[in-house]
């Protein structure tokens, strides 16, 4: 007689790639949540009145206090904080504290999707020359050490990024617009105008985005080529005859861009949310300008949503890089 079969339990893997999703999706909701808690708390508990500031030092105290009142500003910052919250997750940002004491009731988002969708265009542009330029540069000194090329690149990439924005931005002005007269030296956009319907008013605010952003990307793919190049798999597939350019395409490549993917997806960030003193510069409409008129104006509202919103691209392209680099990677996505 046989033994009864003892019952066997079926164990389901889980995929790497969908067990590291949602470990990275629970940690981007956190992040997210404790940057509202902190974006809240850093305009809210700044001294001062923000109504007592909009409306000027002749401000009258009843005028103040309606204006307190309108803005819901004599309830607990608690309760402010869940109907923001509430608000932001189902896409409603408030309304301008400014534009309450003008006596008008024009949302945040009136007021930014301009401006965000001009900065928008400026990055995208940006990145459209930034990741190719980024990877393509920072292959070539590898590939050539100790050239003239290389030594090019080097001391270029490390001049661009010694350079602050706004030096970056006046020198291109300087060369472009007073030596050549080529570029307007701003870059105008009327309300509810398209960026592109004037193309070359943009090309100086890129190439001062390329400048600053270019470098960080150049020597991190430089750095990561130059140590796969001299790895052995690389020098095992050369001496086996297999040709020089399957073996950077396919060997090099590859494994130099999972460590560059990072810093490629943080200038990505900066092109989003760090662009503000390049549209100082050119006095381009975007959200970095819109940023800080709402800062000198404290509206309240205003700031504290365009944060969360840049805090939001951040998460989201930590997020994609993260899986750029385990599909980059095949040994990321083996069972653990």
């Amino acid at each position: 007689m046989t033994a009864a079969a003892e019952p066997r339990t079926v164990r389901r893997e889980i995929s790497p790639v969908l067990a590291f999703l949602g470990r990275r999706l629970l940690g981007a909701f956190v992040a997210l949540f404790v940057a509202s808690i902190v974006i809240f708390a850093a305009l809210n508990i700044l001294p001062g009145n923000p109504a007592s500031v909009i409306l000027g030092r002749n401000a009258t105290p009843q005028a103040e206090a309606v204006l307190t009142k309108r803005m819901q500003l004599d309830r607990p910052a608690t309760t402010r904080y869940a109907d923001w919250l509430e608000g932001f997750v189902h896409g409603d940002l408030g309304v301008s504290a400014v534009s309450l004491a003008q006596g008008q009731h024009e949302s945040v988002w009136q007021q930014i999707s301009g401006p965000l969708k001009n900065s928008a265009i400026l990055a995208a542009i940006a990145a459209l020359f930034m990741i190719p330029l980024s990877i393509g540069l920072g292959v070539i000194g590898p590939i050539f050490p100790g050239k003239a090329v290389d030594h090019a690149i080097s001391v270029l990439s490390l001049g661009a990024i010694a350079l602050p924005e706004f030096v970056t931005g006046s020198l291109l002005i300087g060369v472009f617009f007073v030596a050549l007269d080529w570029l307007p030296p701003v870059a105008i956009v009327p309300p509810g105008g398209n960026p592109l319907d004037n193309p070359s008013q943009l090309v100086l605010p890129v190439l001062t985005l390329l400048f600053a952003s270019l470098a960080a990307g150049i020597r991190m793919v430089r750095a990561g080529m130059t140590e796969v190049l001299q790895t052995e798999y690389v020098q095992t597939a050369r001496l086996n005859g297999v040709a020089e350019r399957r073996v950077l395409s396919r060997y090099a490549l590859r494994n130099a861009l999972a460590p560059s993917v990072q810093v490629l997806a943080q200038n990505l960030q900066w092109l989003i949310g760090g662009i503000i003193i390049t549209e100082s510069v050119f006095a381009y409409p975007g959200i970095g300008t819109t940023l800080v008129n709402a800062v000198q104006n404290r509206d309240v509202t205003v700031v504290q949503s365009v944060a969360m919103l840049i805090a939001v691209v951040y998460v989201v392209l930590n997020l994609l890089a993260d899986l750029v680099v385990m599909l980059l990677v095949p040994k990321l996505r083996e069972p653990v």
